[in-house]
């Protein structure tokens, strides 16, 4: 049995990671199962993709679309005629997707088309948001996968509520949490440590990308002048891309105790993520690893497609509204933030569930 495996952006390498581990393992104990790494080239910046493969010991992709930026339209029709040509030249017996890019719908809608079985690893999650390009991509994929491995039972509802059938659905947790329990002892504290003089516990780490944060220049000013003010005089290191570096500071948005940095990678960046006091952000990855880390996690958005984040975990829903920022500021700082608990199955052994499916599923042992 060959798995070709889809990568499109740098949070799928973080994902693949530990399948490429669990199948390695089964082969190695004589099970005919392998893999090809297809690389599409969403996120083709050297150091930000590179970065990914060396940390997490991930082999190189076999092959790399390289589709780069562009339109959504212009970056699907991309991918979809470069992974045809692919499947045509390599064929396979499943074609596994991760996560909801746009590599994860454009791959899939090709495999199915080419009569080839689709598996979605992180399946069944929902925001409820449409104006979130991911969540067109996710229920685009899960209305054409034939395996749904899932991280929670919520997700299990979504997708029981569409018709798929229980022996369909796999419960299986959550594999970017596989990925840091490996990685949790090789966590390196990156050089801005010193550079900047952090001290745990007495710092935040912001993320900001969504659109509805980012692309009104008012609102991400009014936005993050109350953050750095709310902040009290902590320092906020914000990891950004350094083209958004420059527009953020054009647009005047430069506070003493607000430091824009590079990019980091996946170690240095979670060294700063678990010994922050709280996380800002607007990601919904990012929401799962504070969770495992017991790190609050203040999330700058109106919904969530990871609710366990907030009815177990640590995170909190702020949206945009400067009263419900406010308090989730003074919660924290006053110390009195939520308990948080790890999710059902959150126990770094999601991978190993999933090859183990397969092999089941295709009747390898």
């Amino acid at each position: 049995m060959t798995i070709t495996i889809v990568a499109g952006a740098r949070p799928n390498f973080m994902k693949i990671a530990p399948i490429i581990d669990a199948i390695k393992a089964k082969k190695s104990q004589g099970v005919a199962i392998d893999f090809r790494l297809v690389h599409t080239g969403q996120h083709y910046d050297k150091n930000l993709s590179d970065t990914f493969f060396e940390e997490l010991n991930i082999p190189y992709p076999d092959t790399n679309l390289e589709v780069k930026s562009g339109s959504q339209a212009e970056q699907t029709a991309a991918i979809m005629i470069g992974f045809e040509k692919e499947l045509k030249e390599h064929p396979c017996d499943l074609v596994m997707v991760v996560g909801d890019v746009t590599s994860t719908m454009a791959c899939a809608i090709v495999a199915k088309k080419a009569g080839i079985r689709v598996a979605h690893v992180e399946a069944g999650i929902r925001s409820g948001d449409m104006d979130m390009p991911e969540e067109i991509n996710r229920m685009v994929t899960d209305s054409i996968t034939d395996y749904f491995f899932t991280t929670s039972t919520y997700a299990n509802q979504n997708l029981k509520q569409l018709g798929f059938s229980d022996e369909q659905i796999f419960f299986v947790g959550n594999v970017m949490i596989d990925t840091l329990r490996k990685n949790e002892s090789r966590l390196k504290q990156p050089k801005l440590w010193i550079d900047l003089g952090l001290r745990e516990k007495n710092y935040f780490v912001m993320t900001l990308h969504r659109p509805s944060n980012v692309d009104e220049e008012q609102k991400l000013k009014s936005l993050i002048a109350q953050l750095v003010t709310l902040a009290g005089g902590l320092q906020i290191v914000f990891p950004v891309h350094p083209r958004t570096k420059k527009l953020l500071q054009d647009m005047d948005l430069a506070f003493e105790n607000l430091h824009y940095v590079d990019p980091l990678g996946y170690l240095e960046f979670n060294y700063l993520v678990k010994n922050a006091l709280a996380v800002l952000t607007d990601s919904g990855g990012i929401t799962e690893e504070t969770t495992v880390m017991d790190v609050p996690c203040i999330t700058l958005r109106e919904n969530t497609e990871r609710p366990e984040t907030c009815t177990i975990g640590t995170n909190v829903l702020v949206g945009n509204d400067p009263k419900k920022i406010a308090d989730a500021f003074q919660n924290l700082l006053v110390g009195n933030w939520k308990s948080g608990a790890t999710p059902e199955l959150w126990d770094g052994r999601a991978a190993e569930r999933i090859v183990n499916h397969l092999v089941k599923i295709f009747g390898l042992g």
